[in-house]
C-alpha cells in the first residue's frame, strides 16, 4: 500500500487564510446586504501597470506568429528579464550578480516554501515570532521542525520573540543554529532593519556557519536611507545568504505570478563528512527537474516594470498603497490603538485593546465594524494580542474601514 507522509499530518488543519476566508464566508451567508472592508489579506487592488499591459499584448501577438512563436522556455528565465534584474534592481547599490545566480520563478511563496528542499532535515532552524506561516509549515511538511508541544511551538525550531519589548526587531539566537528566515520589510509587523542591524545577522551567520534565507518581497517600500534593501549590501552576506522577491506587491502581480530568487556561487553548505557543496548548482537542478519555468507573456510584463514609464507606474502605485498606509495608521492611533509598521511596509500590526484575543477581536471587528483583518497569532505565538492590518485596497475602503474601527471603539 502507498504510505502516506505523516509529516503532513503534524500540520495545523488548514491555512490561516483559508480559515478566515471560511469566517467571512459565514458572515456573508448570514449577512447578505452587509458590505464588509477588507483590510486583512494582502492581496492588491489597483490594476497592473499600463507598461505591462502593453508588453503583454505585444508577447501574446508573439505567440500567434509562427516566426515569433516561443515554447518551453530556460526553468531559470529568459535572459531579457534576468539581465534587466541586475541592471536595475542590483547594480545601482554597487552589488555584482551573475545572470546564473538569478532564478526566474512564479512568486516567493514558491520559494520560500521549496528552497528548504536542499537541505538535510534534520539541520536546526530559527524563525522570527510572528512569522509568515509558509516558513514554518514548509518545514513540518518535511520533518525538519520537530514535533509541536501545548503551547505551539515546534521542538526544532527556535522562535525569535518580536515584541512591543525590543520594538519587534528580533535579538539573534543565543546559540548556534543552521537555518534562519528573515523577512525584512516584515509581515507581518511591517517593521524594518537598518544596515547595523541586518550586520549583525550576517556577521552571527559568518561566524556560526548558518545559512540565512532573506525574504525581500516588499523591499519596494523601503523609503528609509538606512533601510537596506537587498542583504547583499552587507559585506560577506553572499557567503550566507539567499534573496528571495516578487513583483506581486510591487507591481501587482499577484494574478500573474512572478518573482525570483538568487542564490550566489560562492553560497556553500556542508555534507556529514564536511564536504563544501554549492548551493547554486543544487537549485539550478531542483528547478530544471521540478519546475517549467515561468510564462514568456509574463516574463514580459515583468521585464517592462524596468523601463522608464514601468518605473514611474509602479512608483506611483507604491505610493498609493503607502497613502492608504498612512491614513489607516494616524486613524488608528487617533482611536487610542497601538500600531506598528506602515512606514517603510503596506503592513500595519495593531495591539488588540484590554488584552481581548486576537481571533476574538477579528471577530468582533467583523461581526460590529464590518472590517476583516487577519488574527495575529496566526503568524505564531508572540502574534497573540495583535491583529493585522494590510493597505492593499483603494483608498475609499480604507478610509472608510478606519471611520467604521474608529466608530466601533468609541
Amino acid at each position: 500500500m502507498a504510505l502516506v507522509n505523516e509529516h503532513f499530518l503534524k500540520l495545523p488543519g488548514s491555512y490561516l487564510f483559508s480559515d478566515i476566508a471560511k469566517k467571512v464566508n459565514s458572515f456573508r451567508i448570514t449577512h447578505p446586504q452587509t458590505k464588509l472592508i477588507r483590510l486583512g489579506i494582502g492581496d492588491v487592488t489597483r490594476p497592473l501597470p499600463a507598461a505591462c499591459i502593453e508588453a503583454m499584448h505585444k508577447a501574446v501577438d508573439e505567440m500567434a506568429n509562427a516566426k515569433t512563436f516561443r515554447g518551453y522556455g530556460p526553468e531559470q528565465g529568459y535572459p531579457f528579464l534576468i539581465e534587466a534584474i541586475i541592471k536595475n534592481d542590483y547594480a545601482p547599490r554597487g552589488i555584482r550578480l551573475d545572470p546564473s545566480e538569478v532564478f526566474i520563478s512564479d512568486g516567493a511563496k514558491s520559494d520560500t516554501g521549496n528552497i528548504g528542499e536542499l537541505l538535510r532535515w534534520d539541520n536546526s532552524m530559527a524563525v522570527t515570532d510572528p512569522v509568515y506561516p509558509v516558513y514554518v509549515d514548509s518545514n513540518i511538511m518535511c520533518g525538519r521542525s520537530g514535533t509541536q508541544s501545548e503551547d505551539g511551538k515546534w521542538s526544532n525550531v527556535t522562535y525569535l520573540p518580536c515584541t512591543a519589548g525590543n520594538g519587534f526587531v528580533p535579538d539573534l539566537p543565543a546559540h548556534r543554529v543552521d537555518l534562519i528566515y528573515l523577512c525584512y520589510p516584515n509581515n507581518p509587523t511591517g517593521t524594518t532593519l537598518t544596515k547595523e542591524q541586518l550586520k549583525k545577522w550576517v556577521d552571527y551567520a559568518l561566524a556560526n556557519d548558518t545559512l540565512l534565507v532573506f525574504d525581500a518581497a516588499y523591499e519596494a517600500y523601503i523609503h528609509d536611507n538606512n533601510v537596506p534593501h537587498s542583504i547583499y549590501e552587507i559585506r560577506g552576506a553572499k557567503k550566507v545568504a539567499i534573496e528571495i522577491r516578487s513583483f506581486s506587491k510591487t507591481a501587482g502581480f499577484t494574478g500573474m505570478r512572478c518573482g525570483y530568487t538568487i542564490v550566489p556561487k560562492e553560497l556553500t553548505a556542508a555534507t556529514l563528512g564536511n564536504e563544501r557543496i554549492a548551493l547554486n548548482p543544487l537549485w539550478n537542478r531542483r528547478q530544471c527537474t521540478k519546475f517549467n519555468g515561468t510564462s514568456y507573456i509574463t516574463q514580459r510584463a515583468a521585464e517592462a516594470i524596468y523601463t522608464p514609464e514601468g518605473k514611474q507606474q509602479v512608483k506611483d502605485t507604491i505610493e498609493y498603497y503607502m497613502t492608504n498606509a498612512k491614513t489607516m495608521k494616524e486613524g488608528l492611533e487617533a482611536a487610542g490603538l497601538s500600531v506598528s509598521g506602515g512606514i517603510n511596509a503596506p503592513y500595519l500590526w495593531v495591539k488588540t485593546p484590554e488584552k481581548v484575543g486576537s481571533w476574538k477581536f477579528f471577530e468582533q471587528m467583523l461581526y460590529e465594524a464590518n472590517v476583516v483583518s487577519t488574527p495575529g497569532v496566526g503568524f505564531g505565538p508572540n502574534g497573540e494580542g495583535y491583529v493585522r492590518l494590510t493597505a492593499f485596497g483603494t483608498h475609499e475602503d480604507c478610509e472608510e474601514g478606519i471611520r467604521r474601527i474608529r466608530n466601533w471603539l468609541k
